[in-house]
């Protein structure tokens, strides 16, 4: 399938136009639904955050819901529920938010250990189970949930197994000053056409990202980096075989985005720290900054295969 660079690289300009955030977490952004994987926005609030999660899903043409996490949020709020019908005594299954392309997971750590569990099986298989009942949810479906700092009150850590099956995760922080002057003068916002893409250029751009070329020796350089981790210091808990997958995934992703056919070393390096960082669990004080020094570490004691 011959590569369509400039439509990826447009819809990363759309995203610019709309949303003042660094043009790097919007590629990481663009790459992750590219490959099929789901996202984490941490930040404070306010930056942006769920602007970005609808205008991706206006730039796609696909559908998108938000659900605003709680402490009293339900699994069954998600998911759905059977009902009795009384116009002819039977139950039917009413189908919750997640049965959308895109979900907005809104605060997804202000909600319980329990809420948050319930999105495991949406996530890592593309369906949920009601009452003995398995539904499939639509293809694609992407998840970006927005995570508050968990100093802030009223914040539930997410468990390690949760972040896990998110394939990427960034910062957005706040914006320059040029970029929020252009936001006070509403020259944000406004860069979204209201004719979106086709539905089924996300469909052809994953195909092609999945068919990139990998060299054995690029895997070896990953999986060497996915090791070490395991054992580094203030390191309780490494990569998982399921990052290792994740991350080449999303650098055959950013490999695509940026017009080939076969994975470099420097889609490895970019695409390390959004497929990492939170995946590290760390003794003591759990911090990204931590967390990308110890990637960063990683990275630079392995040298790159030529």
């Amino acid at each position: 399938m011959p590569l369509q660079v400039s439509a990826p690289m447009q819809l990363v300009q759309r995203l610019q136009q709309a949303v003042a955030a660094p043009r790097e977490a919007l590629v990481v952004t663009v790459c992750t639904a590219i490959a099929g994987g789901h996202l984490l926005l941490e930040d404070v609030p306010g930056v942006g955050k769920t602007l970005l999660a609808k205008r991706l899903a206006e730039s796609l043409g696909l559908g998108f819901r938000r659900v605003q996490f709680s402490p009293d949020l339900l699994p069954s709020d998600l998911t759905g529920a059977r009902v009795f019908r009384q116009v002819d005594g039977t139950f039917a299954f009413v189908p919750g938010p997640l049965f959308t392309p895109v979900l907005l997971a809104d605060e997804i750590n202000r909600a319980s250990p329990r809420v948050q569990a319930g999105l495991l099986e949406a996530m890592e298989e593309g369906q949920v189970s009601v009452d003995g009942t398995t539904y499939p949810l639509s293809d694609p479906f992407f998840v970006i949930a927005t995570q508050n700092p968990v100093h802030f009150e009223g914040t539930y850590p997410l468990p390690e197994v949760q972040l896990d099956r998110f394939m990427a995760a960034v910062s957005l922080g706040y914006p320059s000053f040029e970029a929020e002057l252009a936001l006070l003068e509403g020259r944000h916002g406004k860069g979204i056409p209201a004719e979106a893409m086709p539905a089924e250029s996300l469909q052809a751009w994953r195909q092609a990202a999945a068919e990139t070329h990998v060299a054995p020796e690029l895997r070896r350089y990953l999986l060497a980096i996915v090791h070490a981790s395991r054992n580094w210091p203030d390191v309780v808990l490494g990569i998982s075989p399921r990052g290792a997958l994740a991350w080449q995934a999303l650098a055959c992703a950013h490999a695509f985005v940026q017009g080939r056919g076969h994975l470099v070393p420097d889609d490895l390096k970019a695409t390390a720290v959004p497929a990492l960082v939170h995946r590290l669990v760390l003794r003591g004080e759990a911090s990204r900054a931590r967390a990308q020094r110890v990637v960063e570490a990683l990275l630079a004691q392995e040298a790159i295969p030529r």
